[in-house]
């Protein structure tokens, strides 16, 4: 081999290897044709998989090694839509009759026979003792008996079309073909843990082999095989290339002497969000640079005698990449409290004035929300659940106290944040406020308004977006969108755990003055964006 060609193997090589490095959870590992081009049901056997195709109703033994067709079988319905193994048998979903089929895969016999339990099933799978079928007409997910069909439990189904399911032995899974995800979802109520793109435009079945995840795709006819694992916790998608000018402006109306006047920038900084492309450029030169006691940067302008109708404006320019974040948690592998560190504990389980964390409602509403979970995603879960149940979002004025805003069960992002930090440092999880500029609709507009949310600690992940206000939504896959997750709107400037000593309980910027006279001031504080193309 020649240099040049060593040197390109060894490019290729090192691509490869960093691609299967930051592979995250539902990248695709492998894919194959199916057999039919109506792929629709889909389940592993142990040893093999299974594909049910509705329009030749017929069932494929594939190997998921290479995707070749081992033998086939005759479905027992005439509209075959949903599939799965019980360990012995198959079970097929047949829309036409609304029926469930047991099918011996030796002698292609139906066993046993079952009404489904809706008017719209699609899906169908095993969790070792009972059958779960989802339904898009009803928008619901039912776990039923196999012995009658009975219905034993009703869970929401993630979005509005729920298509294929199985079950992990923990959680089931299900695909959506509208919404184009596929969820991890709890069996006990339908909560969203996880979710992710699906690799085709119409995800149909799923499987689980033990190790990785498998969805069949109605339109590309093709078997995807799927990654699940937490080895990279989060993704960044959707880049967003961005200008941002900040500006704070103060006015002396007079007609008094403002004598002195301190302006403070946040100083926002490279997160897992976003990426700051050149230098923040200031306007004017600030006096200086400080950090306060969480460690939040701000530019410090200082200013003196101010006479009446004197203006003055400060600002940053910022060039940055906004991504669209989202962290895959799994429950199972957060770490227990114990093994947060001291440092964060010390910092972020503190009382401030807006949390008044030992207030007795506040240390009763966190003992209603969390119960006896210690698991740190639970917890930080159960009280995202509480106030989903408890407030609703309401521009009610003033920046009120955690205690104020639970009882009277409204508020503003920000008080929503006070509450949600109130009752998780009263239940021991670490937690703190981003305070962010925000893209308002199209990528060229203006924020006065600006956002304000929560980020909770979990051992093995660290800070972790939870937006308490966000998650006020009609289904699970809206509501989970609020937790771990964020879109790329958002600019974060402000990390804080409480008041602060220059940006007090504000975020973005703040001024502090002091007044000779009857002084009217005015301030402002916009966001302008504009987007940049990427070079």
């Amino acid at each position: 081999m020649n240099r040049v060609n060593l040197i390109i193997a060894w490019v290729l090589f090192f691509l490869l290897v960093s691609s299967l490095a930051m592979a995250v959870t539902g990248d695709i590992v492998n894919s194959f044709p199916t057999p039919g081009t109506c792929p629709t049901g889909l389940t592993f056997d142990g040893k093999n998989l299974w594909v049910l195709d509705h329009k030749s109703d017929s069932l494929y033994s594939i190997n998921p090694d290479n995707g070749t067709v081992i033998r086939g079988l005759a479905s027992p319905g005439y509209k075959s839509l949903g599939l799965t193994w019980d360990g012995n048998n198959l079970w097929i979903l047949d829309g036409e009759e609304n029926m469930i089929f047991q099918l011996d895969p030796q002698t292609g016999l139906a066993k046993k026979t079952l009404y489904a339990p809706s008017s719209g099933p699609l899906g169908l799978a095993w969790d070792g003792k009972h059958l779960w079928v989802s339904d898009s007409r009803e928008d619901k997910i039912f776990q039923i008996s196999t012995e009658d069909g009975t219905t034993i439990k009703t869970i929401p189904s993630p979005s509005g079309t729920p298509q294929g399911i199985c079950f992990d032995g923990k959680y089931l899974w299900v695909s959506d073909r509208y919404d184009d995800k596929i969820f991890m979802v709890t069996p006990e109520d339908g909560e969203v843990i996880i979710c992710f793109d699906s690799p085709g435009a119409y995800a149909r079945g799923l499987a689980w082999d033990g190790n990785f995840l498998w969805n069949v795709d109605y339109q590309t006819d093709s078997l995807y095989k799927l990654k699940i694992s937490d080895d990279e916790i989060y993704s960044q998608t959707q880049k967003k290339v961005e200008f941002l000018e900040f500006t704070n402006e103060f006015r002396n109306y007079g007609p008094g002497m403002v004598k002195d006047l301190d302006l403070y920038l946040a100083v926002p900084q490279d997160l897992n969000n976003q990426k700051l492309l050149e230098k923040i450029a200031f306007y004017p030169e600030p006096t200086g640079f400080l950090n306060d006691k969480w460690d939040q940067k701000v530019a410090h302008y200082h200013f003196t005698d101010l006479e009446h109708t004197e203006f003055i404006r400060v600002g940053m320019k910022i060039k940055a990449e906004i991504y669209d974040l989202r962290y895959f948690i799994f429950p199972e592998k957060v770490g227990a409290l114990n093994d947060i560190p001291k440092k964060i504990k010390d910092f972020y389980l503190v009382d401030d004035t807006k949390y008044t964390i030992a207030d007795p409602f506040i240390q009763k509403s966190a003992k209603e929300a969390v119960g006896n979970e210690n698991n740190p995603y639970w917890i930080a879960r159960r009280i995202f659940n509480y106030l989903i149940e408890r407030m609703h979002y309401e521009l009610a004025g003033g920046w009120n106290i955690a205690p104020t805003v639970l009882k009277r069960g409204s508020g503003s992002c920000s008080e929503y944040s006070f509450v949600y930090i109130a009752l998780c440092r009263a239940s021991g999880l670490p937690a703190r406020y981003a305070g962010s500029v925000v893209i308002r609709g199209d990528d060229a507009s203006t924020d006065e308004v600006f956002h304000r949310w929560v980020e909770v600690y979990l051992p093995n992940y660290g800070w972790i977006p939870v937006d308490p206000s966000g998650g006020d939504r009609d289904t699970p896959y809206q509501r989970s969108q609020a937790f771990g997750h964020l879109s790329n709107r958002f600019l974060i400037t402000t990390l804080g755990g409480g008041g602060s000593e220059y940006l007090e309980w504000g975020y973005n910027s703040n001024e502090h003055w002091t007044s000779s006279g009857k002084c009217k001031i005015f301030t402002e504080h916009i966001g302008e964006w504009s987007p940049l193309a990427e070079e």
